[in-house]
Parts: structure tokens; sequence; C-alpha cells
């Protein structure tokens, strides 16, 4: 399956849980660490805007410039937007794009790492606003693997992934790629 389409697929399910954020949410603390809810949608107004302009331009001069203004929901939904606009076209992914701090890739590795982030951030979402997190399987199962490529001492690159935590044998597919990236997957608001 082309992984544009796992992404979009995982997007719709962020698209609900960022739909039932309020504003007096904004202020919750989330799995990332020192980053409330209105940090993490931020980060996710920058991220999906900068990979868009990587998408059309090779690189994106800055990866942190996400504004939620006076509407959280309406800028998330903005850059999902030009995230899809930008990676609908199937050049895209033949194209290398300078991805943040990370390096130079293809575009289908570009897109892959999106995926990984959608995937998380859906988690930490649901997370912190007590919801129930349903992501796509196979979308949950193509991060994984990526996940698993991602060398212990590289998983700390510029704060990105924090160590990896242990997660009991037997965990699932979710619970194992989320503990890779450092995440705790029994965590909650307390």
């Amino acid at each position: 399956m082309d992984l544009r389409e796992l992404d979009r697929r995982t997007l719709l399910v962020l698209d609900k849980l960022v739909a039932a954020a309020t504003p007096a949410d904004l202020g919750r603390p989330t799995p990332c660490a020192g980053w409330t809810l209105a940090d993490l949608l931020r980060h996710q107004v920058s991220e999906n805007h900068a990979f868009a302009t990587a998408a059309r331009e090779g690189t994106a001069p800055d990866w942190d410039a996400g504004d939620l203004g006076d509407d959280a929901y309406a800028a998330y939904q903005a850059s999902v937007d030009d995230f899809l606009d930008a990676f609908a076209d199937d050049a895209v992914l033949g194209r290398q794009l300078a991805v943040n701090h990370f390096g130079t890739f293809p575009g289908t590795f570009a897109a892959h790492m999106h995926l990984v982030d959608t995937v998380a951030h859906g988690w930490d979402l649901a997370r912190t606003l007590g919801l129930s997190y349903e992501p796509d399987a196979e979308a949950v199962r193509v991060a994984l693997k990526l996940a698993e490529r991602i060398p212990d001492e590289g998983r700390e690159v510029n704060g990105s992934f924090a160590p990896s935590v242990e997660v009991p044998a037997g965990a699932s597919e979710l619970d194992r790629f989320l503990a890779l990236l450092g995440r705790d997957p029994a965590w909650s608001v307390s």
C-alpha cells in the first residue's frame, strides 16, 4: 500500500481527536515531556507545513513555524490539507527532500518519517484527552518497521526520541512502536 494512503488514514484518526479538543484542553500535559496539548498541536502544524514545503521546494527553511492562532482545529486542518496536497503528486516520492535536522532523503522515506510522527502523536493526543486510539493496523505495522531501524544511539538526535523503554513480551505492535520511541504505553494524564 502507498505510504501516503496509510498516512491519510492515520490523519483522519487524528482529525477526530483534534476536533474533540476544547480551548480548555490546550493546557493539558502530554506524554511528550514538557509539552502541553497546545505545544503538541503547534508541533504537528509545524511539521505538516514543513513536510509540505519540502515536498514542493526540496527543503523547508523553518520546521518550527506553526501557529495555532485563534482556532487550533482550523490551524491543524489547514496544515493537514497542505501536507496531503503537497504529497499528492507521485513525483514527490522520487525527489530528494531535506527533512529538518535528520538529513536529505527520497520522498518515499520522508513520507515514511511523517507516518511515524503521525502515528506516535495520534497516541499522544488520545492519551492527553483520555480518548481511545485506534490507528490503522497497517500504518502501525509500517511505522514499527521504521522505528525498529532507528539505532539506539540515534534515538535522541536533537531530542527527537527518548531512549526506548521496555514492554512486556507479547506487547501489541502499537505498544512496541511507542516503546521504541521512548513512550511508556501505560502513560495517562494523572
